[in-house]
């Protein structure tokens, strides 16, 4: 019965004041660096802001005290500002309701039947291409606001977009475009140099308190949309058109999608920097929830934030109270100090969005991606451009499909007809474990077949163990027929966290091409070159000393 418990409950057990007065702290620091990310989302999603912030109470509460993340921070995030826009222009905010709530009842089907592990058969190229893809969208958005021009009709295509920006940039706002400027080197220098202090707060409350006392001429909530309701979320009439199921459904798998891969990955970074295991099911269905409420506030689809859940543990969260705690202080913004949000600039939020889209860009992981084979360069490419130029949902099916025939390609390459010769007897000497003695301090495991998207969980064998293991772990991969990057990601995580348990990890054994797309792919780097050998006696020696070098004295 505890697998399919919330974590709340089960961090309950044993919960002390220390805890409390930790969790209360990160609370309070997660929700007011979610209210300007909460409004500038939904701002960019075409929707007033207090959607976005009833979205992070709602949701929010919801996705903490029913999830299986120990701290995770959910609300809206900037996954979903495309789709959601696209919804709305589309099919109206009852399209976007009816949407999100066909999400929910996804999420929770997708929880509840044990698939909230099938995200992992997506592909790394599909993730980073799509969220390449989702993150210039969002910033592409956001220059109008930045720099005050003038467009009556800005275009929901990137391309026509790009034109009318481009067309229209010589009726830019000095005011707008100094107080964005300032407001943005604000960020990014505290986030460098004062990593404590929210850069987000920062900014909003000194561009608000510039606007307010120098009276500047610049675009505010309070000019767009009249500023933000006081008091609390009200429940909002839906009028439901079922008719509209069948031409909202693929947005609908979109949404889930995403909710599930963000809610997942945002979980997984908790688990690593807190050393606790999340349960993905009964994530997935406290997702479902969240976004079958959230409709019914006038919110947006939900999903968990991975920067919000960071710096929520950066803040020394250690439960779910934590989460609870972030949507009743936004809750209290809206209730006690509703109406300052009005001289709050467009701009500043802009500048804002501008950060958050380059920081879930991954911009990092392409020059890693484009040392994989051509093949994956390929699905990386077609995902981002159809992402930017044609629709999220139709380069998320053609990314799924390039990869699953990718998929059966690398699988098909593995199987091979070769005659046995005298020296593969010999060779095979070196390879085999009968005649030789495991030592006391190394552990030995194998990987047989492709370690491909979808296979890569199997390490987890390795580090539920992590912490019994002997100094140095030993990876055969003789009988590993083939690896992709998603499989090349999974080795440097293993290798990243047995370094971080005070353990080396070897490798040895690889076939021609794990061994050719680990060396294209610099993967030594991450294990050191002599830590990868070309056979299991091999890396007995290298086991003995590295044993005598780094751990003997010290045991």
């Amino acid at each position: 019965m505890n697998g399919w418990l919330p974590k709340s409950i089960l961090c309950l057990r044993g919960y002390t004041i220390q805890q409390f007065t930790a969790d209360l702290i990160a609370g309070i620091t997660v929700g007011l660096v979610a209210l300007p990310l909460a409004m500038a989302f939904a701002i960019s999603s075409g929707v007033p802001p207090q959607a976005g912030i009833y979205t992070a109470i709602i949701a929010g509460f919801i996705i903490s005290a029913l999830g299986g993340s120990r701290v995770q921070i959910g609300g809206p995030t900037g996954a979903f500002v495309v789709v959601v826009s696209s919804i709305i222009v589309h099919h109206g905010m009852d399209g976007l309701f009816l949407c999100t709530l066909l999400a929910g009842v996804l999420l929770i089907l997708l929880g509840a039947t044990g698939l909230g592990t099938a995200v992992k058969f997506i592909p790394r190229p599909v993730v980073i291409g799509f969220t390449n893809g989702i993150a210039l969208l969002i910033a592409s958005t956001q220059v109008k606001d930045f720099f005050g021009l003038k467009i009556d009709h800005v275009p929901s295509e990137f391309f026509a977009r790009s034109v009318a920006i481009g067309a229209n940039f010589g009726t830019l706002s000095v005011p707008s475009t100094v107080l964005g400027t300032i407001a943005l080197t604000v960020i990014l220098l505290t986030v460098r140099y004062v990593k404590r202090v929210p850069g987000y707060i920062v900014a909003l409350v000194g561009g608000t308190i510039a606007v307010v006392v120098l009276k500047l001429p610049v675009e505010t909530i309070g000019s767009r949309f009249g500023g933000v309701p006081q008091g609390l979320p009200h429940l909002t009439p839906l009028h439901l058109h079922l008719s509209q199921i069948p031409a909202l459904l693929p947005s609908a798998l979109t949404v889930a999608m995403l909710g599930a891969i963000e809610s997942l990955l945002s979980a997984v970074v908790g688990d690593r920097m807190t050393g606790d295991r999340h349960n993905p099911n009964v994530e997935l269905i406290a997702q479902g929830v969240a976004n079958l409420a959230s409709p019914l506030f006038g919110g947006l689809p939900a999903t968990g934030a991975i920067a919000r859940t960071a710096t929520s543990i950066r803040s020394g969260a250690q439960t779910p109270i934590a989460g609870m705690i972030h949507a009743i202080t936004l809750l209290a913004v809206v209730v006690f100090a509703a109406p300052l949000a009005r001289f709050v600039p467009l701009a500043v939020l802009s500048s804002i969005l501008f950060v958050v889209s380059y920081n879930m860009g991954e911009w990092k992981e392409i020059p890693h991606l484009l040392k994989m084979t051509k093949a994956d360069i390929t699905v990386w490419i077609v995902t981002f451009g159809l992402t930017v130029f044609a629709d999220l949902t139709v380069a998320v099916e053609v990314g799924m499909i390039l990869a699953a025939l990718l998929y059966i390609r690398k699988v098909t390459l593995t199987t091979t007809i070769s005659e046995i010769t005298a020296e593969d007897i010999d060779d095979g000497r070196l390879h085999v474990m009968q005649d030789k003695e495991i030592p006391e301090y190394a552990a030995i495991f194998r990987i047989h077949g492709p370690f491909l998207f979808g296979a890569t969980d199997k390490v987890e064998e390795i580090l539920d163990r992590i912490q019994e293991l002997p100094p140095i772990v030993i990876l055969r991969l003789r009988n590993m027929t083939a690896i992709d990057s998603t499989g090349i990601q999974a080795l440097e995580d293993l290798a990243e966290k047995l370094t971080s348990a005070h353990r080396t990890l070897l490798l040895c054994g690889a076939r021609e091409q794990p061994a050719r797309l680990m060396e294209q792919s610099s993967f030594e780097e991450h294990i050191g070159k002599g830590n990868i050998c070309p056979h299991i006696q091999a890396a007995l020696e290298r086991a003995e000393a590295v044993y005598l070098n780094e751990y003997a004295d010290s045991l």
